[in-house]
């Protein structure tokens, strides 16, 4: 961050906008500017001592960082005009002109118009005061702006980043939630990210529309509601139709997320039993389901294994 002085006292009072300099290099400028003379207090006495300070159009436009082209454009247009000139006839510009310049760069930077900017500063009722305390409000706006922008950013980035491309409108009727991403997902990129299959996912649901995730949801849906119906019937978990509903289980996964061998079946069924989030999501259709599927599941990888 450099430092923009405020005239009338360049070394000690000093405001942070993103087109000045730093205190040190105004202080150079001042004393180059303005040279220290030692007056006689006898000479002076009951004389009032007046800043005479003068700015070139380099030194303005080095102290602003503006071109000196700029300054000489908003001469010509009278936004900002010096008010003196050198015994040369050089263009010299004073600390109120030093004030109105850097009123233009502030409404500049908040994105105004010169033309705006004209018609702001040439209000006779406006002081130095009302300008800064609007561009103080302007700021605080633009920042809520640039906040609430980022935040619907942010939220993209997730969406993609699990590779969901739905409204949360679209996520509710599917899913029935509109968190999808949070910190959940993150979670999952942490532990898994790294791996071959989450960039098989990742890359593939990229590319789902509204009705690929639906029809991912229903084929999920009737798989867990025949664990369900099979677990009420009596059928044992290493039996022939909980093989059948593990395998599309698998095949399901294999479709839609990423190849899934025996192995890393089975390593995904662990968690059904491990992790209390993976259990709920089978325990809230049917108490003791997670560890029916889990049990179905090793059942199904062991019998393919031996073939």
């Amino acid at each position: 961050m450099v430092l923009f002085p405020l005239p009338g006292s360049p070394l000690t009072t000093i405001s942070t906008f993103p087109f000045s300099l730093c205190a040190a290099a105004v202080g150079e400028l001042a004393q180059a500017s303005a040279p220290q003379v030692r007056l006689d207090s006898h000479v002076t006495l009951g004389c009032k001592v007046v800043d005479v300070t003068r700015y070139t159009v380099g030194e303005l436009a080095s102290l602003a960082q503006i071109s000196v082209r700029t300054l000489h454009y908003y001469n010509a247009i009278g936004l900002v005009t010096p008010s003196g000139r050198s015994p040369s006839g050089y263009r010299l510009y004073s600390e109120e002109d030093l004030i109105r310049l850097r009123q233009v760069l502030f409404y500049r930077e908040l994105d105004f118009r010169l033309e705006q900017i004209a018609e702001i500063l040439a209000d006779p009722n406006a002081c130095a005061d009302d300008h800064l305390r609007r561009q103080h409000r302007l700021l605080r706006q633009r920042q809520a702006r640039t906040e609430a922008l980022l935040g619907a950013i942010e939220k993209e980035m997730e969406a993609r980043h699990m590779g969901i491309s739905l409204t949360r409108e679209e996520q509710f009727e599917i899913f029935g939630t509109d968190q999808l991403g949070g910190a959940h997902a993150e979670e999952a990129h942490q532990r898994w990210g790294d791996t071959d299959a989450w960039a098989q996912s990742r890359r593939r649901t990229a590319a789902y529309a509204r009705e690929d995730w639906g029809a991912i949801k229903a084929g999920a849906d009737a798989n867990r509601q025949g664990f369900a119906d099979a677990m009420a019937a009596g059928e044992p978990a290493d039996g022939e139709v909980a093989g059948e509903l593990a395998e599309s289980h698998r095949r399901h996964i294999s479709r839609w997320y990423y190849r899934c061998g025996p192995d890393m079946h089975r390593n995904l069924a662990e968690l059904y039993v491990s992790d209390p989030r993976f259990a709920a999501h089978y325990d809230e259709l049917m108490p003791g389901l997670a560890r029916y599927v889990h049990d179905a599941v090793c059942a199904s990888a062991e019998r393919t294994r031996d073939q």
